[in-house]
């Protein structure tokens, strides 16, 4: 039996389709029914999709409450923890860290209770240290806690340190650390608002850069890794490294849409994202730019996927075609 976590989220529902159609026995956890639907939504890009989601076993549970993760785990053998909340929002820090930290710990004690084969944890670029030299990051680099990290950088990397423990009492684990990940569905969050955003005539474009990856080339690695001999290993995983001005222009033209025209400078995002806190404190809401996606709309890093390419033998899709699928199944849905 294999448990998924975090089975309703981009990643976990892509991660379903694949591991069902492979013919895998599948125990997905979700919290509302409301959440299947999209996860139904997914399916539907795929033509083969009918009977195949029936074939899941949904389990009602929370992974930061003990008692109902523990019937969970019942006949698991292996674990794809997805689980995870992503914000850049300074007022969501508590809530990253008991989702993101407490949860991970929680799959990690009941997977060594269990006595679990193998966890696949998924991680982010978030959590991997930038380059000294401003060269490619790879996974040798260090994360700094004494930088000024965002609440979710901080809340991954203490998730990483959780499965780390485990490797430690007998679960052979692998951690995967995606890019920005482009992938069909969840249009209204995540990176799939920026699809969103481009159909609907974005003007805007920023000239940071960072790695970008597709949903379907992570749920393949993540299963040829589970389903290798590879144990106790981390591995980024990023297709390319492209600005957001390039993401943007792609995304346009495979829309049909005129190209964003207009160039955000730093200076003009730092005054954007003290305007947008003020904002939030004055209506409570949630703000439209934190301090944290402003610098990181202009950063430039830079990530290397040659240890997971030559572990795996593995090829990815280029950027550019990931989004004309996607905008395809855009119009579509």
């Amino acid at each position: 039996m294999i448990l998924v976590t975090g089975g309703t989220g981009l990643v976990g529902a892509h991660l379903l389709y694949h591991l069902v159609k492979n013919e895998e026995k599948i125990r997905a956890i979700y919290r509302s029914e409301e959440k299947i639907e999209k996860v139904k939504e997914v399916f539907s890009f795929y033509r083969d999709n009918d009977s195949l989601i029936s074939k899941i076993e949904w389990f009602k549970a929370d992974v930061t409450e003990v008692p109902s993760m523990i019937p969970a785990f019942v006949g698991v053998k292996k674990v794809y923890h997805c689980a995870a909340f992503i914000s850049f929002n300074p007022k969501d820090y508590r809530e990253m860290r008991k989702i993101n930290i407490h949860g991970t710990a929680i799959v990690v004690n009941l997977a060594i209770d269990t006595k679990v084969d193998k966890i696949c944890f998924v991680g982010s670029i978030a959590s991997v240290g930038d380059s000294l030299n401003s060269g490619l990051i790879t996974e040798e680099n260090e994360w700094n806690k004494e930088a000024d990290n965002s609440g979710y950088s901080i809340t991954k990397f203490g998730g990483e340190m959780e499965v780390w423990r485990a490797s430690q009492e007998g679960v052979d684990v692998v951690i995967v650390n995606p890019g920005v990940i482009l992938g069909s569905g969840f249009f209204n969050a995540g990176s799939g608002k920026l699809f969103s955003q481009v159909s609907n005539g974005f003007k805007y474009y920023t000239e940071g850069i960072t790695g970008f990856v597709g949903v379907k080339d992570v749920v393949e690695v993540m299963i040829k890794l589970m389903n290798s001999s590879i144990k106790n290993e981390r591995f980024i995983l990023v297709s390319e490294n492209k600005s957001f001005k390039e993401i943007f222009f792609s995304m346009a033209d495979a829309f049909g849409k005129k190209k964003p025209s207009i160039k955000i400078k730093p200076w003009q995002t730092t005054i954007f994202w003290r305007i947008a806190w003020l904002i939030s404190l004055l209506t409570r809401k949630e703000p439209f730019l934190s301090k944290y996606s402003a610098r990181s709309a202009h950063s430039i890093s830079k990530y290397s996927s040659e240890k997971v390419k030559k572990s795996l033998s593995f090829q990815f899709e280029t950027i550019d075609e990931v989004i004309k699928r996607v905008c395809k199944n855009f119009i579509s849905s």
